[in-house]
């Protein structure tokens, strides 16, 4: 079995091929069960996420949420992946679950964005300063021509660093605190906090704006306000996010959306199954809630293996010739 470190996955998951992986998976399809949680006494919580695909790959992710690691100076998530063949069930990788996580949903917002954001945009505002907001603007960047990046984060100063390391990758990023005004000029809105309370706010989306809704990924979380959902064509990653998101339930809850008027799921959008499965207007707003599915951790892992193996095997010294013996 394989171990593959943090630095290796990373650069195994360049957006563009990622993106191109949870494409072909979305069409292809696997079988994703619900995840498994588990509380651990007081200390914790433990999510299981499996996903196979007959005949192929198994995958299987472990997260351990420990609120309280903060107090001793420790990340309060850990993930590890675990990948096997399928059909015997050997194991064949175990690879860093933090950034198959991180990645992979910048990814699909990516993904999403593909479809969904209006081909020309080119100013995108990233709300947030954390792991996967540090990601967005190269994941939007691998399908949008993103010209300017704007930094929103509750911390003024964590944005500004957000904002820098962004300019030392050669995007021209700023960062603002000026929430409304931001919102109001960006073609792209993608939210990526832990925020309890709608931040953005409907009546500030341009037409033609698309919102990305990464947090929110329980019933208590809550980015955007019900008016995001009232102005929007509203789209998931997976139907799961109607029964988990606080952001649809509360715009459920105050009569500003209903299950019905959902206009489809990424798989939708992937396989292109009528035209209401994209933009259908410039002037038109767009909105696509995540909340994480097994399917794009699979995708990732499956990457990383590949891509791992296929270098090893070209990088492998050839076979001596061997010399016929002397007569």
């Amino acid at each position: 079995m394989r171990i593959i470190d943090s630095e290796t996955t990373r650069r195994r998951l360049a957006f563009p091929p990622l993106i191109a992986a949870l494409r072909s998976l979305f069409v292809a399809d696997c079988e994703v069960p619900l995840r498994h949680t588990h509380r651990i006494a007081e200390a914790g919580t433990v999510l299981l996420m499996p996903a196979w695909r007959v005949g192929a790959r198994l995958g299987i992710k472990t997260v351990t949420i420990f609120p309280g690691n903060s107090a001793l100076g420790k990340p309060g998530l850990h993930s590890t992946y675990l990948l096997f063949d399928a059909t015997t069930g050997e194991p064949l990788a175990q690879i860093d679950g933090n950034e198959i996580t991180s990645r992979r949903t910048a990814a699909a917002s990516a993904l999403a964005a593909s479809y969904l954001a209006r081909a020309d945009a080119s100013r995108l505002l990233i709300v947030g300063a954390g792991r996967v907001a540090a990601l967005m603007a190269g994941a939007m960047a691998a399908v949008r021509p993103i010209e300017q990046v704007s930094v929103w984060n509750r911390s003024p100063a964590s944005a500004e660093a957000l904002a820098a390391s962004l300019r030392a990758n050669g995007f021209e990023a700023q960062a603002t605190t000026d929430l409304k005004a931001a919102v109001h000029q960006a073609h792209i809105v993608s939210c990526a906090t832990l925020s309890t309370a709608p931040l953005i706010r409907g009546e500030w989306l341009q037409p033609g704006a698309h919102l990305d809704l990464i947090g929110s990924f329980t019933p208590q979380m809550r980015e955007a306000d019900a008016a995001c959902f009232a102005r929007a064509r509203v789209f998931v990653d997976t139907t799961e996010a109607l029964a988990k998101s606080g952001d649809v339930l509360g715009a459920i809850a105050e009569g500003a959306f209903e299950a019905s008027a959902l206009q489809g799921t990424l798989a939708d959008l992937c396989h292109g199954h009528s035209a209401q499965h994209a933009r259908q207007a410039a002037d038109e707003i767009t909105l696509f809630k995540s909340v994480g599915t097994a399917l794009e951790d699979l995708a990732a892992a499956e990457l990383v293996f590949d891509s791992t193996t296929a270098d090893d095997s070209l990088s492998s010294p050839l076979p001596r010739r061997q010399e016929p013996p002397p007569p």
